[in-house]
């Protein structure tokens, strides 16, 4: 596509929940001890925070929400839009997104509705509420993106368990008839959903005993067709020849140059994937900030909470040029430069 710019909205605010409970790398009792030695070194990750067994997505979502809430001095009868980016809904049926309207008391009048989307989920759900937003001509949105991808990973997957925490996010915009422009880029391509896909459940193959039942894959590797099933090897290529070039597309756009980002926040999924990414864009390392040694990969959520965790004294103490990118399920990717002034950004919240 070509680059997409949004006019009149500004991003004011951001802030995580996870949940208190841990698992480390070092306890993976699937790998040897030189098995896990060397996927921390190629993924980044150390721990990760999994959801207890009566936690969803909308826990998460809310507690960050309500904590964002307060700090910005919302009345929340001007909300007018609520996205929800999750592929681990509380049901089925209704939207995630609707349940958090009503939970988080917002008016009848606010419109909310879920996108189902991963990696890329982020960037995906920031253009579908700030185009809403532009477009209704005013007041507030709230984009609340999280996953509990531990719920959907077997425990003796070792593919895809060690890699994945759980998060919610919720992300503030304004319409400011003074916000700098945003540009986004946004890519999907079907011919890889192999590469990350959960077989059962839906209506292609419904969910049945058959489905629940736990198979041994490959040497070592367990898991039922009702558990996401990853190639890591397909990701990581694709990873590497698209990313590149969506983020040099919202860089052209806005006629910069490297230099003139602060920061470029990149889906949190593989420490060695994202190095190679960073280094053939040649973005200097002080500018690739990382939350995966503590959280893992946290799905649509590892942008914003990034951002929390390991950027927010930048974001509360000067403006800041943004590009975030993110990539996988899908396969999709997308990109987006944004500029931010006096974001409201409330420490990590954990429930």
């Amino acid at each position: 596509m070509a680059v997409a710019t949004i006019s009149n909205i500004r991003l004011v605010g951001v802030a995580a929940c996870v949940p208190k409970g841990r698992r480390t790398t070092a306890d993976y009792a699937d790998l040897t001890a030189e098995d896990r030695a060397k996927f921390t070194k190629t993924t980044g990750i150390e721990e990760r925070r999994v959801a207890g067994p009566e936690q969803c997505t909308s826990d998460f979502c809310c507690a960050a929400a309500e904590r964002l809430l307060a700090e910005l001095q919302w009345a929340k009868e001007d909300i007018q839009v609520l996205v929800c980016v999750t592929q681990t809904p509380d049901y089925p049926i209704p939207a995630t997104g609707i349940l958090l309207q009503h939970r988080l008391g917002l008016s009848k009048d606010c419109m909310a509705f879920d996108i189902n989307l991963g990696c890329s989920g982020y960037v995906y759900g920031l253009m579908v509420a700030a185009s809403l937003l532009q477009t209704l001509g005013g007041k507030k949105a709230l984009l609340l993106v999280g996953d509990t991808s531990t719920k959907i990973t077997h425990e003796h997957d070792r593919t895809a368990a060690p890699l994945f925490g759980d998060a919610g996010t919720a992300t503030a915009l304004t319409y400011d008839p003074a916000a700098p422009v945003m540009r986004f880029d946004l890519h999907s391509d079907g011919a890889g959903a192999q590469a990350i896909i959960i077989r059962a459940g839906g209506f292609r193959q419904p969910l049945t005993l058959d489905a629940m039942q736990v198979r041994e894959v490959e040497p070592g590797v367990f898991r039922a067709p009702v558990n996401v099933e990853l190639n890591g090897v397909d990701v990581f290529n694709f990873g590497l020849r698209e990313v590149p070039g969506t983020v040099q597309a919202v860089l052209t756009a806005a006629q910069c140059q490297i230099g003139d980002v602060d920061q470029f926040v990149f889906h949190q999924a593989n420490r060695l994937m994202n190095e190679i990414i960073r280094k053939k864009i040649k973005v200097p390392e002080e500018k690739c900030p990382y939350s995966l040694r503590r959280f893992g990969n946290t799905s649509c959520s590892s942008i914003p909470l990034t951002l929390v965790t390991e950027c927010r004294a930048a974001l509360l103490s000067s403006p800041q040029r943004m590009i975030f990118c993110g990539f996988g399920i899908g396969l999709s990717w997308a990109s987006a430069l944004v500029e931010t002034t006096a974001v409201a950004c409330p420490e990590l919240v954990e429930i």
